[in-house]
């Protein structure tokens, strides 16, 4: 159950703010993309720190602008992209969890490193799920605001001033411990630097179309990120490849997936991907990186790295892993001063 009066208001949307939870998946055979926030690490930590499930629906947005206001006392945390975060024009820190009391307004500037921020408040968002989830995929016009919750029509937009977003009526709680784990490092793990960002690729099985030259000029030269890049994926620009076949017939496109089109400039294809494509592929990128690159402004320099199956499954594993003993022993701590208070 929820109610309006629980919940938080629109005032500026900034450049563009989508509800997202962690994705719908299953759905490609009815031509459905699987959405979801394009950088996994600042969307679990969000929900860490107000204590919500992984799942839960937040607000991704992107490069600057968005103000909320509080209808009712709430607890909210933001993460992601570097930017000055302020309570009623006082700043307030990110990668923390922030109490709001109603009338409150919160403020998001304008981006100095990354292009996405995640907002995740505690108890969630309540908006009615579509097809399984609450993921906002504007081109097929499905998820976030629908149903009695939205406006006519509203399913699939971005947030709008005026937007309403009801506050669902979870008993979660912040945790305090969890914020003494986040270290720069936490914080700053999927923002790129000022060295190039390498990508993991695990080739697939079209990449013997392309020559042993053209894998080798893959791999040895830099790529810089275009201005067409978005949650549908991002074209590069550097050395131009070239293959034996220029189209294959159509097949599903998997997450991360590099095509290759005919000017010869690789495309690394993310969340909101076509379901399916026949342009070449080299292979696909580790979706750790998937999630760094989404946070790369154009320019950012990009360098390929070739990375077995095998080695890929081992950094899923070691990342999930550190996930757990960062978040488990911010429990742990917890626990002993509640037991010595």
């Amino acid at each position: 159950m929820s109610s309006t009066q629980n919940a938080l208001h629109i005032i500026s949307p900034g450049v563009l703010s989508l509800l997202q939870d962690a994705g719908r998946f299953g759905k490609g055979q009815l031509g459905l993309t699987q959405g979801g926030p394009v950088d996994g690490h600042s969307f679990r930590w969000a929900n860490a720190l107000v204590g919500n499930p992984h799942n839960s629906t937040v607000i991704e947005h992107s490069i600057g602008g968005l103000i909320l206001q509080a209808t009712a006392p709430c607890t909210v945390a933001v993460t992601g992209a570097a930017l000055t975060l302020s309570r009623n024009g006082q700043a307030v820190p990110c990668w923390q969890a922030v109490a709001l009391s109603a009338g409150d307004e919160l403020a998001l500037g304008i981006f100095s490193r990354g292009l996405r921020a995640y907002i995740a408040i505690a108890g969630g968002i309540a908006v009615t799920p579509q097809f399984g989830s609450t993921a906002t995929v504007m081109r097929e016009g499905i998820g976030g605001l629908s149903g009695k919750h939205g406006l006519q029509g509203m399913a699939g937009k971005k947030l709008q001033a005026g937007d309403v977003l009801p506050l669902a009526n979870l008993t979660v709680a912040p945790n305090p411990a969890i914020e003494q784990a986040i270290s720069n490092s936490i914080a700053t793990r999927s923002l790129p630097g000022s060295a190039p960002l390498t990508l993991r690729l695990i080739e697939g099985y079209q990449a013997p179309l392309f020559s042993a030259s053209q894998r080798a000029r893959f791999y040895l030269n830099p790529y810089t990120v275009s201005a067409q890049c978005d949650r549908m994926g991002y074209k590069l620009n550097g050395s131009a490849i070239s293959c034996s076949t220029a189209q294959l017939l159509s097949e599903g496109i998997s997450y991360g997936a590099v095509q290759i089109p005919p000017d010869g400039q690789p495309i690394v294809l993310l969340n909101d991907r076509q379901t399916l494509g026949g342009y070449p592929k080299m292979g696909n990128v580790l979706s750790l990186d998937c999630w760094a690159l989404a946070q790369a402004a154009p320019g950012t320099l990009i360098q390929f790295s070739a990375i077995s199956a095998e080695a890929a499954h081992n950094a899923l594993q070691l990342d999930f892993a550190q996930f757990g003993r960062e978040t488990t022993a911010a429990n742990l701590n917890r626990a002993r001063q509640e037991n010595l208070s």
